[in-house]
Formats: C-alpha cells, structure tokens, sequence
C-alpha cells in the first residue's frame, strides 16, 4: 500500500518498570541509534502495527474495532515520527543514518571502543583498577602469581557479560592464561547478538582499546580468509558494535600491554542458533567445516602459538528476553542444573553433545553462547576442559548466567 507507514525494525522490545510504571522498551541491539525508549503499556497494540502494512487509517480503524474508541490521526503520527526520529523504523531516513554509520565504521583504520564507558570504565586507570579488583577474593581466584607449570592453557571460555556484572568471572579464566599461556597469536570467537547472513565473519581492523590498541594478526587473517572458500568479510559490518570480541580484547591488553607482543584473530559467528531453527547440524551448511577446517590448516601453517577464547555468555531467562514471568529461585536453581548439564559437555570437549544439549530443550534458555563455543571446541579438537566459574547476573528483569572455562 502506498500510503502504509513504514515498518518499525527488527530491535529488541522488552518490559521495564520505571517509578512504579509499566512501559515497553525498545533498543536498537545493531547500534544504529543508542537511545532505549520507553513507551506506555497501552501503546503496544499501536507499535505492534507498525508493520509495513497498515497506514494511519487502518491503525485508526483496528483501534476501533477491538476498543470502541478513535486514536488521533495526531497521536500516530506524532508517535511514529518520534520513533523515526530516533532510529526505529525502517524508512529513507534510517537508510541514510544506517549508510552513514556503515561508511565511517569501513573507513576507519580502527574498530573503535564501542561499549567503554558502557560495558567498562573509558578512563585507562579506572579500568586497570577496576580489573585489578576482579581477581581480589572471595569472588575473584587470587592474583596473578609468576609463569605456572603444566602444560599451556590452550583455550578458554570466558564471559562477555558487562564487566560490573561478571568482572571476577573473566578473572577465572584470564589468570590461568597469565600464568600459563604462551601463545602469540590469540582466535577469539565472538557471538554476533544482531546475527547476520555469514556464519563467520572476520575483521583486519585492529580494537582500540582504553588500554591500547589491540593488534590484529593480518596475515593470519588473510591466509585464514584465502582458505575459507568464502567471503568472510562478507558480514564485516557486524564488528562495529558487537561487545563479545571486544570485552576479551579489554582484558588481553590488561594482560599483555608492555610486557608482551602478541595479536589477536577476530571472529563473530552466527550459526548454531540458525541450525536450531532450521533442525539441522551446524555441519550441515557447507559453509561451517570449511571455515573451521580452513582455521585449523592455517593454525598448523602459521608456525605461531596460538590459543583460542569464546566469548560467551550462557542462559537469558525472564521478561526481558521474553518471558512471561520474573524469575523464581525455584527456576535459577533449574537454569543452573541445565546449565551444568551443558557445560559438561563442554568440559569433555564434545562438540555434537554440546549441540545436542541445546537440541533437547530447544535452546529454551536462550544461550547466546552458542556458536562460539561450538567453534572452540572444533577448534581445540576435542581437548578437555575444567569449569572454573560459574556465576548468574540476577535482574528483576531477567537472569544472565555464564561461566569460565579452561582448556
């Protein structure tokens, strides 16, 4: 229809309470706008036809018919230039915001430090301080000691959770790493929250950091690339404002800055979650073996030391992902036995149990963790894991769990 408005995007849409008030937020998890609005409740309805299909009219008259009453032209309108205003639709005008975002994120030399000041202090010194005090016990493991023995750490889980809300549990993996890590070269596989068409997609943008710069290993990544058989740049975009790869690169340089060298290979996948949906092995899309099969060539090629990181959060349960109700301490206490279940899995270094643990329960708690676990076990081949953290981010909107794991 000519005259229809135009659809509100594909954001993220959840309940909030504000003053004792019930409102509907909406945000923007691509990071095309950084607002988060807040709508009444009662106007659910009216933004849930907002679909591309409906003009003002036919707002006007689906109104009528359920509630008996007319919304003013006015209102609508006014409502939906607000929202345009800001980001959420998709019209002309978020194209040209979008195209604009896009080009100055290609033309940067750097991935910018998208979420300091956000998901971490901006200030160098705030930041070292407040990462000195995620290893303090009784929640953090210790500080770091000089170089351990055994044998190197060869991967490690790690959170990608706000570092105020899960700091210490970075620290369990990432003191094992200082102590015991020898690589040069760091692959850190990233989940991709927005998702996107490619089930990897790398960057050669180094990560600016508050702490520096994170190297990236361009030559591993082109050789990477040229392996592949596919374009993995394809989906590069999803770098700009991804958190999961960029918190890990945080606390590589809280580690490494002035006392070591070292580059990282930057890896956002997409791909698990969609082979749920489609009932299938993520083996199954041609595209997934021959990515990781192409990683593991160039690993042994590379004559580097090289160690592998997910960023990885596990569960998202309650209101703000979606429930119907807030979470119980009846329901956390079966959000962890599941997610023990699943980290088991993980910890035997079994990739097709890990896959077939989200299988069972229709990936019921949401693990946005997925695809970069996946990718890590193939990548560490089968090598067996310890849990050293687990931990859940308790919200009167929702619970986040997540957990550290070395290898």
């Amino acid at each position: 229809m000519s005259d229809a408005l135009p659809p509100l995007r594909q954001v993220d849409v959840f309940p909030v309470e504000h003053d004792g008030r019930r409102y509907i937020a909406l945000r923007d998890a691509a990071g095309y706008t950084a607002a988060v609005l807040m709508l009444p409740v009662g106007l659910l309805e009216l933004v849930s036809l907002l679909d591309g299909e409906h003009s003002v009219a036919d707002i006007q008259a689906a109104l009528m018919r359920r509630h008996g009453e007319l919304v003013e032209r006015e209102r609508i309108e006014g409502l939906v230039r607000s929202l345009d205003e800001q980001g959420f639709m998709d019209s002309p005008a978020f194209a040209a915001r979008r195209d604009a975002v896009d080009r100055a994120f290609l033309e940067s030399p750097t991935r910018p430090a998208s979420h300091a000041g956000g998901a971490y202090a901006a200030d160098p010194e705030a930041l070292r301080t407040a990462v000195d005090g995620f290893f303090a016990p009784p929640e953090g493991p210790g500080p770091i000691a000089g170089p351990g023995t055994g044998q190197p750490v060869r991967g490690l889980v790690a959170p990608h959770i706000d570092f105020h809300r899960g700091g210490p549990a970075y620290a369990w993996a990432y003191r094992e790493l200082a102590e015991r890590g020898d690589a040069d070269v760091f692959v850190v596989f990233g989940t991709c929250h927005a998702g996107m068409a490619d089930p990897f997609a790398l960057t050669r943008k180094p990560f600016d950091t508050p702490l520096g710069p994170a190297a990236v290993d361009r030559d591993f990544v082109d050789a990477l690339a040229g392996r592949a058989r596919q374009d993995c740049f394809a989906s590069e975009l999803a770098h700009r404002n991804e958190h999961s790869i960029e918190l890990q690169a945080v606390f590589l340089r809280y580690l490494y800055a002035g006392r070591r060298d070292v580059t990282v290979v930057p890896v956002l996948t997409s791909f698990v979650h969609e082979a749920l949906h489609l009932g299938r092995a993520p083996e199954d899309d041609a595209r997934v073996p021959r990515f990781l099969d192409a990683l593991a060539d160039t690993v042994a090629a590379c004559g580097r030391r090289v160690t592998f990181i997910a960023g990885a959060d596990l569960a998202h349960v309650g209101p703000r992902f979606g429930d119907p109700e807030p979470v119980s301490d009846a329901e956390r206490s079966r959000i962890e036995r599941e997610d023990r279940a699943m980290l088991a899995a993980v910890e035997a270094g079994d990739a097709r149990a890990f896959f077939e643990s989200a299988l069972r329960d229709g990936d019921r708690r949401r693990v946005c963790g997925l695809s970069p676990i996946y990718s890590l076990l193939r990548a560490t081949g089968g090598a067996a894991g310890s849990l050293r953290r687990y931990g859940q981010w308790p919200d009167p909107a929702g619970v986040v769990s997540f957990a550290s794991v070395v290898f």
